[in-house]
This record gives C-alpha cells, sequence and structure tokens, in this order.
C-alpha cells in the first residue's frame, strides 16, 4: 500500500577537492513491494529538473539501491556495495555512460519510513568525476490536514 510521506535528501558531491551540498525536503509515496522499499517524488526546478521528472528510488536491503528518473532527461544509477556498475544518464546535451561504484549502504528503512544512506563515485571513462554522499529520511505524513 502505498504511503504519503515526507522525504527529506541532504547530498554532498566533492569534484576535484570542491564540495558542493544540497538539501531537498518534498512529499511523495512510499511503499514495500517483495521485500524491496520504493521511494517516489517529483523532480522540480529547485533540483536542475523538469516539473515532469518523476525520481524513484529502490532499496534492496544494504546491498543494492537503484535510482531511476524519468522524464525529459531518463537515468539509471545502480549502487551496489562493493561492485561497480555501467549506467545511463541522461544530461540536457545528451546522454552518457558513466561508472557507479558504491563503498556503503546503510539502510533503517521499514513499513513506516525511516532511513537510507549510501556513498558512491562517479567515473567517466574511468577518471574520477566525482564522491557522492546521500541520505534519504522517508517519514509517513497525512497531507490533507497540512
Amino acid at each position: 500500500m502505498r504511503k504519503d510521506v515526507l522525504i527529506s535528501i541532504q547530498s554532498t558531491q566533492q569534484v576535484d577537492g570542491d564540495y558542493d551540498e544540497m538539501e531537498l525536503t518534498t512529499f511523495g509515496s512510499y511503499y514495500e513491494k517483495n521485500g524491496k522499499y520504493y521511494i517516489v517524488y517529483q523532480e522540480s526546478e529547485a533540483t536542475g529538473f523538469e516539473e515532469d521528472t518523476t525520481t524513484t528510488v529502490k532499496v534492496e536491503g544494504e546491498s543494492r539501491v537503484t535510482m531511476i528518473r524519468n522524464g525529459m532527461q531518463r537515468s539509471q544509477l545502480i549502487m551496489e556495495r562493493g561492485k561497480r556498475h555501467l549506467c545511463h544518464y541522461g544530461t540536457e546535451y545528451g546522454n552518457i555512460i558513466i561508472g557507479v561504484l558504491t563503498d556503503n549502504i546503510v539502510s533503517s528503512l521499514k513499513e513506516d519510513g525511516g532511513r537510507v544512506d549510501f556513498n558512491y563515485t562517479l567515473d567517466i571513462d574511468g577518471a574520477l568525476a566525482s564522491e557522492n554522499t546521500v541520505r534519504i529520511n522517508v517519514k509517513e505524513c497525512d497531507r490533507e490536514h497540512e
């Protein structure tokens, strides 16, 4: 059963010694299917995407997180602990293939929400592009009474 949730995302990205931090709080939906948790939300101009862009984060325990972005710029990033995946990433300039290597995934997601943290590196043609950390908090809410 889908639940309305408040989603808080904190991420940092390090590129050539420069840090960029982003924080986003938005409403979305959350559900469990076949032992996997799904966090779904709409992107906005604040995150650099068109408003018709939907992001789905699929969390498979502490072993794998998949981020799927559907809209004008489609992407699928697979973060699997200790494995490098070549992933499709859509940009406004065209599609690229990037390498994703995940160091760690920690999840406390349960039926009523929780948190997932993960960190990973991105590379293009084997050259390090960025080091990233993401923390997603999911909290059940009642949107009718806001």
